[in-house]
Order: structure tokens, then C-alpha cells, then sequence
């Protein structure tokens, strides 16, 4: 069968393998990687690109992971979350990257852009202002209110990062990083059964979380032990 147009642009772009640096590796390729969106942009609509994320060859499942990270919407949440249990690697790293990518991008072109001008705020007074105003306008944006979690988190108001974490859950439920990051807020408050049961969710959702088998060995020792 021949590859899909998709796969011979991926392929202009340098070489990324498991284990490298996506950061580093985006940052060496930036112009290429534009190149390869405009490319797909001008011959793909989402929806091919989804199921090209379940394709039997793994360079197409690469090249439509990395596609849709750079161009997708949360139409591609649940095909995307599906590939973080491929059996490549890279897809599974691919998926994860753009599964945040796609969450920042989960309103409409004004929610996404008043989101990341409230990330960037560097006082953090005004960047809960600009997360408040931001989910009043948009309760159902989900990662607008998972980055008012991690702002409440940081300031050591577990409770209401816990009520937010559990609002982004019910909008999103495969969102790994607010099931994550639930359980950090229930380990703060000194809940360890709940936190277990969310960092398995987590794992459950995203088994490349491999940090997170530590955490939960030690929660259950710690439990086994009362």
C-alpha cells in the first residue's frame, strides 16, 4: 500500500526518535516544521487526519499525531488519547504533546488567545484575575480551569484546586495532567486513598506516566501498613 502524502512530508522533517529532546529537536527544525503544517493544512481536514491516527503503519500514525498536535481541535481528543497506548513509543509521545496542544486550544480563537495571555502573566494576581474572567465567559473551557488548579495548587489552596481538577474531569475525562494533578492535591491534604485512586486514574488514562508507578507503589505501602 502507499503511504499516505502525509508521511512523505514528515519525512522532510529531521529525524525525531524516542528519547530526544522534542524541544530542542522542534527548536533545530522550527522553519521545516512550519513547512510540514502548511503542507498538511493545504491537502488534510481533521477528520482524515483522526483516522490517519489510527493507521496500521506507524510512520503515518507518527506524522498524523504530530499533525494534528500542531493543527487539531478538540474533535481529536478522544483519537488522540486513544494512541497513548500504541505500541510505538513515539506516538505515544507524539499523542501526549498534542493532547495538551489541542487543550489549549479547547475554546474559540478568543477563549485560546485569553488563555495564553493569562499563562503568561508573570503576577500571579493577575493571572488568577485573567483566569477568573476567562471561565466566567467560558465555564465549559476546560484547561482555562485546569490552569486556575495549578495557579490554587501553587498557592496552597488544595481545596479549590481539587474542585477544579474535578470540574476539568467531568468537561474532559481523559485530561491525564488534572487526574495527576488531583492526586497531588489529596497527597497536600493528607488523603492518601484518594490520591491513589487518582494517580490510577492518571496511569489509566496515560500509561506513558511512568513516574507515577512509584508514587502509587509507595501509597499502597503506606496503606497496607495501617
Amino acid at each position: 500500500m502507499t503511504a499516505p502524502l502525509l508521511v512523505t512530508y514528515f519525512d522532510r522533517l529531521p529525524p525525531l526518535n524516542p528519547g530526544d529532546d522534542e524541544e530542542l529537536w522542534a527548536a533545530g527544525a522550527g522553519p521545516l516544521v512550519n513547512h510540514f503544517k502548511d503542507e498538511v493544512r493545504s491537502k488534510y481536514t481533521e477528520g482524515t487526519l483522526a483516522r490517519l491516527l489510527a493507521a496500521a503503519d506507524v510512520r503515518t500514525r507518527r506524522a498524523a499525531a504530530l499533525a494534528v498536535g500542531l493543527l487539531g481541535t478538540m474533535g481529536c481528543n478522544q483519537p488522540l488519547a486513544a494512541r497513548l497506548r500504541d505500541d510505538d513509543p513515539l506516538v505515544q509521545r507524539l499523542a501526549s504533546d498534542a493532547l495538551w496542544e489541542v487543550w489549549f486550544r479547547g475554546g474559540t480563537e478568543d477563549e485560546n488567545r485569553a488563555l495564553q495571555l493569562a499563562v503568561r502573566e508573570k503576577e500571579p494576581a493577575a493571572r488568577k484575575a485573567a483566569l477568573d474572567d476567562l471561565i466566567t465567559l467560558a465555564p465549559d473551557f476546560a484547561e482555562a480551569r485546569n490552569q486556575r488548579a495549578i495557579w490554587f495548587f501553587k498557592q496552597g489552596q488544595y481545596p479549590k484546586a481539587v474542585a477544579d481538577c474535578e470540574v476539568v474531569l467531568r468537561l474532559n475525562p481523559v485530561h491525564f495532567g488534572a487526574a495527576a494533578g488531583l492526586g497531588q492535591c489529596y497527597l497536600k491534604l493528607k488523603k492518601p486513598r484518594a490520591a491513589l485512586r487518582a494517580f490510577r486514574q492518571a496511569l489509566d488514562i496515560n500509561p506513558t506516566l511512568e513516574h507515577l508507578h512509584e508514587t502509587i507503589q509507595a501509597l499502597k505501602e503506606a496503606l497496607d501498613s495501617e
